[in-house]
């Protein structure tokens, strides 16, 4: 979920092969939010490649009635945040809501399954598959399906249903510090990392709190009052949250560090590294794009393989969707890593490029290199058609190894809160 924000999958459509036409075109749609820069991001990177641009089914008219694509097109989902309406529609509610407001994201998530239902049964073949956006868009279910796989995650609570029930638990687990995060947001929305050692207690947060109202902000909050703290979990709450250990991250100069990897067709593909002062690493909270070069001979070659080796294992789950956006972070000594979480919709990395492509006209390529979904066969579908594990990846940033400023995700209002997204934006 976004910054200050107001705001199950049935079963998928069978996909079948979509080959490209004689003349080489692709038959594409986006579902998104014309206007949107993801949405012209994907349709600048078609036309690149010598593709008519991209048909786009708004998420308006898809949650309010339009056809879904049929049989024989190529079908790419996009993140339905950024847009107001959009959000009240997939939450049923009567009003949008105001602006920043962390508000229905358990109503937001039910809206997104029926919507992506329907969109499956007009046959069409899905470049991410809604089994896969409903698991994704759900942390607890990710964690359980990353965690079932073998892939290295932090250790996580069981069903938390308050502040009471959240401090009995890291009592009993004997956890001193967690992070406390809302089960269908996204871009730190309403995240909390929570420090807790008997009577002492810190909780940093972009959550403000406002007339009883919860909303994301553009400024990190640092709450020492165990009574506010308490009101904005049991807040949360409602709508489900997910708990995880508080690994320490491995820090460069005076930040801690994390990665946003992007895998494409099971490839780790580009990579983001977000550095920040405190333990809330997201870039529009502040925090700036660090130095991948750097990391990277602060892991050393070994670390670094097998930390882009977890990011393979971590898309290998959701083997017939083209891309997701992996969490990655190295903890203290740059020997170990863990996934923190994985995106449906994070691919937004302007400037970032691979074999001089950025991300999506990476996936753009590996749709004219003859990748398609499987249809529920297991491996990796590569481009190119093979299945297997991914090869070693090309992983870049931009020219020279460093990477440029971190863009503001989203807008900011007047007052500093975010605009709204809705669940499972990035």
């Amino acid at each position: 979920m976004p910054l200050r924000t107001r705001r199950e999958a049935g079963p998928a459509a069978t996909n079948r092969s979509v080959p490209a036409g004689r003349d080489g075109t692709l038959p594409l749609t986006v579902v998104g939010n014309p206007g949107n820069r993801r949405v012209r991001l994907f349709g600048d990177a078609a036309v690149a490649a010598g593709l008519p641009r991209p048909v786009v089914l708004p998420w308006h008219d898809l949650l309010t009635g339009a056809a879904p694509p049929p049989a024989g097109t190529l079908v790419r989902v996009d993140s339905p945040g950024e847009d107001a309406e959009v959000d009240r529609l997939l939450r049923g509610a009567a009003e949008p809501a105001r602006h920043g407001e962390i508000v229905g994201t358990a109503a937001a998530h039910a809206g997104l399954r029926r919507a992506l239902d329907r969109l499956a049964s007009g046959g069409a073949t899905l470049l991410n598959q809604p089994a896969d956006i409903v698991t994704l868009c759900d942390k607890r279910r990710c964690h359980a399906v990353l965690d079932a796989a073998g892939v290295p995650v932090p250790a996580a609570l069981g069903e938390v249903t308050g502040y009471a029930g959240l401090r009995a638990a890291m009592r009993r687990a004997g956890w001193t510090r967690v992070f406390v995060k809302p089960a269908h947001g996204s871009s730190a929305s309403g995240v909390l990392a929570l420090a807790a050692d008997g009577s002492r207690l810190l909780a940093t947060t972009p959550v403000e709190r406002d007339g009883g109202r919860l909303f994301n902000s553009l400024r990190v909050r640092r709450y020492t009052d165990e009574t506010e703290v308490a009101e904005i979990v049991d807040r949360l709450a409602p709508d489900g949250l997910h708990v995880e250990r508080w690994l320490p991250k491995a820090g460069l100069a005076d930040r801690v560090v994390d990665l946003r990897v992007v895998v494409v067709a099971g490839r780790p593909t580009h990579v983001v590294v977000r550095a920040g002062r405190g333990p809330i690493t997201n870039l529009h909270l502040g925090n700036a794009r660090g130095d991948l070069a750097a990391v990277r001979a602060a892991a050393g070659p070994a670390s670094w393989a097998a930390a882009m080796a977890t990011c393979a294992r971590a898309a290998a789950c959701f083997p017939d969707t083209l891309h997701v956006g992996v969490d990655l972070m190295f903890l203290v000594g740059w020997n170990r890593h863990a996934v923190a979480e994985v995106n449906a919709f994070g691919d937004l990395l302007p400037g970032v490029l691979a074999e001089n492509r950025d991300t999506y006209a990476t996936q753009v390529h590996a749709l004219r290199d003859g990748w398609r979904p499987s249809g529920g066969r297991s491996g990796v579908r590569t481009a190119g058609g093979r299945s297997g594990t991914a090869g070693g990846p090309p992983v870049a940033g931009t020219a020279g190894g460093r990477l440029a400023s971190a863009p503001v995700v989203g807008r900011g209002g007047p007052d500093g809160r975010t605009g709204r997204e809705t669940a499972c934006a990035t």
